[in-house]
């Protein structure tokens, strides 16, 4: 049991912090809600989510709320070792002795890393069924995934989701400002970084110490692996995770079915099922993402071979080719614009093996085809071009983009209007 003591210093502690200086991040998260839900951010391991809170805390305190209205606990935190959900509801009630007045008004509570308090969620339904109070809550380790805190709530949550940097953001902490109109230098500097950011990604702490960015990546890859997969599934057959890995590093496509066979081959002994499981496990820490060929029927998109994407560039630790990558990136950005993986976002594929990158779906209508490729030459520009004519037709969509690494034009082929634009002009849209 926590000690009045310790308690009181936690929470007086935070009175006193000053908050870490930041990189603005680009995720629109409401700082209040009308309706009684708490805000779950969710995320891979490492993309920023605790200096996330930190920017909504400096945006409640530049709207000039009470410091003392705001609350930020780290739950992990030494000094809150073992805590359960008794000590968690007398740390609040300790919280509202110090500060009586903030039951009538508004408080703000942050709660960090919350999974490591033993039935948490019963305190925070509590917070939103009686208190005047706004509450903010992340969680990712071995013991709960991040996106298993929204279903701990069973409804009582709104989620937004924090990738690594955006390119806009990671031209922010490379301090490059953009303008309207750019000389040579702007743009072959801009292009320089675009550069960086295609082989390297955007993990926040990797651009920010970007000569040790190498070990920081496969330092992410390692916790990843041990703490969220190895010690949560208690995997004994490591050697077959990391071959998975390997290959789905390296196969633009991955069916499990061939894997198997390639490991029986190597005399490696394991289930297809195992296989699955090892997948979805890398799916649910957030970082591995198999994206299904669109079909109107569901059965048929659930027997696709998937394409696999990673939530970053940086996974690649820089092994990556230039053409995956850029279609990778692209995958990203679309998820970070709020489309759903397998939802609104599939790729498309006859069997003549024509094949567009990204279908993307509203409702009951393909609203857009994208094709990425690194440059459009004479090789190559009638499969990639006639790919997207041809099912522009089948799915009757006439919105038809092709993002290149520094192309930017507009044609017309089959009948249908094509545009051509530059990886970082599309990366610095800003979608209505």
């Amino acid at each position: 049991m926590l000690d009045r003591e310790t308690i009181i210093r936690v929470i007086m502690d935070f009175q006193e912090q000053k908050l870490p200086s930041l990189i603005k991040r680009e995720i629109d998260v409401p700082l209040e809600l009308k309706i009684r839900r708490a805000i779950s951010i969710i995320g891979p391991r490492r993309a920023g989510k605790t200096f996330f809170m930190f920017q909504l805390i400096k945006s409640l305190l530049e709207k000039e709320v009470e410091r003392n209205r705001i609350l930020y606990i780290n739950f992990e935190d030494y000094r809150l070792a073992g805590i359960d959900y008794k000590d968690f509801g007398r740390l609040i009630e300790v919280y509202y002795e110090l500060f009586p007045e903030n039951r009538r008004k508004k408080a703000y509570f942050f709660f960090d890393e919350v999974q490591n308090v033993e039935g948490w969620e019963r305190v925070v339904r509590t917070l939103i069924d009686r208190e005047n109070a706004q509450i903010f809550i992340t969680g990712s380790s071995s013991k709960l995934l991040s996106r298993e805190v929204a279903t701990q709530l069973r409804g009582r949550t709104l989620t937004y989701r924090v990738f690594p940097f955006s390119f806009r953001e990671f031209l922010e902490a490379r301090r490059f400002r953009l303008k309207t109109y750019m000389s040579s230098y702007d743009k072959n500097r801009l292009l320089h970084l675009l550069d960086e950011y295609l082989r390297w990604g955007g993990y926040p702490e990797a651009v920010i110490e970007s000569g040790r960015r190498e070990r920081i990546l496969e330092e992410i890859w390692e916790v990843t692996i041990a703490r969220d997969i190895i010690d949560r599934w208690k995997i004994r057959n490591i050697k077959v995770l990391r071959l998975l890995i390997r290959a789905l590093k390296e196969s633009k496509e991955l069916s499990i079915h061939r894997l198997h066979n390639y490991l029986k081959s190597m005399g490696i002994r394991v289930s297809k099922n195992t296989l699955y499981s090892y997948l979805e496990y890398l799916n649910d820490s957030l970082v591995v993402f198999p994206l299904k060929k669109f079909s109107y029927s569901y059965k048929n998109v659930e027997k696709s071979i998937p394409k696999i994407y990673f939530v970053d560039n940086g996974l690649y630790t820089g092994e990556g080719y230039l053409s995956r990558l850029l279609e990778n990136l692209v995958f990203i950005e679309l998820m970070r614009r709020g489309y759903t993986v397998n939802e609104n976002i599939f790729y498309w594929k006859e069997q003549t093996g024509r094949e567009v990158d990204f279908i993307i779906r509203r409702k009951n209508r393909v609203e857009q085809l994208i094709q990425v490729c690194y440059e459009l030459t004479p090789e190559n520009e009638k499969r990639e071009i006639m790919s997207l004519v041809k099912a522009s037709s089948k799915l009757n969509c006439g919105k038809l983009l092709v993002v290149t690494w520094d192309q930017e034009e507009k044609i017309e082929k089959g009948g249908r209007r094509i545009k051509i634009i530059p990886l970082w002009k599309w990366l610095l849209e800003r979608p209505v």
